[in-house]
């Protein structure tokens, strides 16, 4: 079984990942390789970012790798707010983050989005970016307790129900997230077989 660390402290993207995973590999998340620093992240783009934080990683264990960076991206707001999604309106509140949103698309009738993630990866000291794309739309007040983040606002094109309303093996048919990992699995069982 092949093991690869994702570079994440978020428990709620480990949990996605690790139910998208097959048997064949075995996601390690930092606390399992007592790997407690701070991970930075800095870049004004998602590529930047899921570089960054894997490089850092990478750097100072020499393990194989991979970290991701996912923003929400709203037409009306010009892409808004993107790589600062987490932060939009505090440090890694959702509910204030979604709050914010909601309260400045308020009067805005084009309520087209998309999320989206890029994975960077680090194997054997190369490098290789996924990116996984879900176009859909806000709501105008959230729905749903399921997942995290902007989850109870976003609803996907290929659906009626917000990503919250949804399981989690039901969001992982649209997830942005899951398209971007089944590329880097795809990539890991090709460079494995």
């Amino acid at each position: 079984m092949e093991q690869i660390v994702f570079v994440t402290n978020n428990e709620h993207k480990l949990k996605e990942i690790r139910s998208l995973t097959p048997r064949t590999f075995r996601i390690l998340s930092l606390s399992d390789v007592n790997f407690h620093q701070d991970i930075p992240e800095t870049s004004p783009t998602l590529e930047g970012n899921a570089l960054e934080k894997a490089r850092f990683f990478h750097d100072r264990t020499g393990l194989n790798c991979f970290a991701d960076d996912t923003g929400l991206e709203v037409d009306a707001l010009g892409g808004l707010p993107g790589v600062n999604s987490a932060r939009f309106a505090s440090d890694h509140d959702y509910y204030k983050n979604m709050v914010h949103l909601l309260e400045l698309m308020n009067n805005i009738d084009n309520r087209k989005a998309r999320f989206r993630t890029v994975i960077a990866l680090i194997i054997n000291d190369k490098e290789y970016l996924f990116e996984g794309i879900v176009n859909g739309h806000i709501t105008r007040e959230p729905r749903g307790n399921n997942g995290f983040g902007y989850d109870p606002i976003f609803i996907p094109e290929e659906d009626t129900r917000t990503f919250a309303q949804m399981t989690l093996q039901e969001k992982n048919q649209y997830s942005h997230r899951q398209r971007a990992f089944s590329k880097l699995i795809d990539f890991l069982q090709a460079s494995f077989s």
